[in-house]
């Protein structure tokens, strides 16, 4: 059975100029890849972002679309440039076939060749890109702009990039380039009404998603990381979910959205 590199759920109820992207809740990893891999360890996928999938489920019934990653960040990360560019110069940065981890732990026993990752820059990244593209431009043709959000969760602990995290929400606007602020702050207000600790471009300013769609005309990007320990057992964060937490911080997200959305229909237009 051929594996898609993306999963999408769309709006299933009046669509509204909103897009969310969540590139790293993927676990599938091909056997003969699974096979490269370092250690057990590795293959437990520690650079997950754990059931967002689920967690950002409600979305759809408020008619908004969402783009889901499939495959594992592992395979490929579509979150990096595909040429590797970097994204934060001198700092550390896992690349778009990631060898190392956060913690700077190998991933492959082997090395992948060059013609490996080619074939994964085709396999995965590119056909990512080219759907969320299409959902993009297909409602700035309706709405005359559009809002991406592209949505992630982290562990807590120290790793190369930061020191451990102790807040909560961190927005990334690629220092105010992926938007003019408004939604930086619409989002922010959001949280912050829930009680959360909200930092801005420190560490997280926003991967590629953000940064390169953010460039273009008519698109108003933001990133948005938060602790797993915010919806999981950050301790054994690869288990399904059945606690409190996730229902209740599901409810959060949804209050969330629902102000951006009254941000939006206040404005009267999405722009940058």
């Amino acid at each position: 059975m051929k594996i898609t590199s993306f999963h999408i759920r769309d709006a299933s109820t009046k669509e509204v100029p909103v897009v969310v992207s969540i590139p790293h809740t993927g676990i599938y990893v091909p056997e003969a890849i699974r096979a490269e891999f370092a250690s057990s360890y590795i293959r437990s996928l520690p650079m997950t972002d754990w059931y967002l999938h689920h967690l950002y489920d409600f979305l759809p019934a408020m008619g908004i679309t969402t783009i889901y990653g499939t495959y594992s960040r592992f395979v490929a990360d579509v979150n990096r440039p595909p040429d590797d560019k970097p994204l934060y110069p001198g700092r550390y940065e896992t690349s778009f076939v990631a060898l190392k981890t956060f913690w700077g732990e190998d991933i492959y026993s082997t090395p992948p060749t060059q013609a490996e990752i080619n074939t994964r820059r085709i396999m995965v990244h590119a056909p990512y890109h080219a759907r969320l593209n299409e959902l993009l431009q297909s409602r700035i043709t309706r709405f005359g702009g559009v809002v991406l959000i592209d949505a992630h969760s982290v562990a807590s602990r120290a790793n190369l990039l930061h020191d451990a995290l102790k807040d909560d929400v961190y927005l990334g606007d690629r220092d105010g380039r992926s938007n003019s602020g408004w939604l930086t702050g619409a989002v922010e207000q959001g949280f912050r009404a829930a009680g959360l600790s909200v930092v801005r471009n420190n560490p997280y300013k926003g991967g590629y998603i953000t940064d390169h769609y953010g460039q273009m005309p008519r698109v108003a990007a933001l990133q948005v990381e938060m602790r797993w320990g915010l919806y999981l057992d950050e301790a054994h964060p690869e288990r399904t979910p059945t606690h409190a937490k996730f229902g209740a911080f599901k409810s959060v997200l949804s209050d969330v959205f629902t102000g951006l959305l009254a941000q939006i229909n206040k404005r009267g237009n999405v722009s940058k």
